[in-house]
């Protein structure tokens, strides 16, 4: 049994690690679900979950093991409603309606477009662009997340970023 000074340690572990992570998490879990409600849920689940969870039972990479833990629960959550999307931020999307000058508005339709080839990426290569650039995590946290090899994260994202950069200069070229 626990002292009162290792419980209080776990909960300001806890504490730290919500105020940490929560936002980025939230941010992942609304790129899968297309919904920031549900997201924020999702998020508020696996933290009950890391709650309950035994202090021996604590996961070795707690930042993999959080996003790991929403991604599953989102897409428990797809697969519950019969719908598996990856890819559409509310706050992009906020972001992109508040800009008003002729400058922005191209920077808007140039990222929205980009988004748009994003999301029409195949659903692995898609969540790896996302975990990558989105969340800002390294080869082997995406690994640990979604269970892929780190080298097969590498040789994704490698081939993503190529698609991505064809199509690109499709576009280019043709609005030239």
């Amino acid at each position: 049994m626990p002292s009162e000074v290792e419980e209080s340690n776990r909960w300001a572990e806890i504490k730290e690690l919500i105020e940490r992570h929560q936002s980025p998490l939230i941010r992942y879990a609304a790129s899968i679900l297309r919904e920031t409600e549900r997201a924020k849920d999702v998020v508020q689940d696996v933290f009950a979950k890391l709650c309950q969870q035994p202090e021996s039972e604590k996961p070795h990479s707690m930042e993999a093991w959080l996003f790991r833990a929403v991604r599953n629960r989102a897409l428990d959550v797809l697969k519950k409603e019969g719908r598996m999307s990856f890819y559409d931020t509310p706050e992009v999307a906020d972001h992109l309606s508040r800009e008003n000058t002729q400058a922005e508005r191209r920077t808007s339709e140039t990222i929205e477009s980009l988004f748009e080839l994003v999301d029409e990426l195949p659903a692995k290569k898609r969540e790896v662009i996302i975990l990558k650039f989105q969340q800002g995590l390294s080869y082997q946290e995406i690994s640990d997340i979604t269970g892929l090899s780190s080298s097969n994260v590498g040789y994704l994202l490698h081939h993503a970023i190529r698609e991505l950069k064809e199509q690109w200069n499709a576009i280019e070229a043709a609005n030239r």
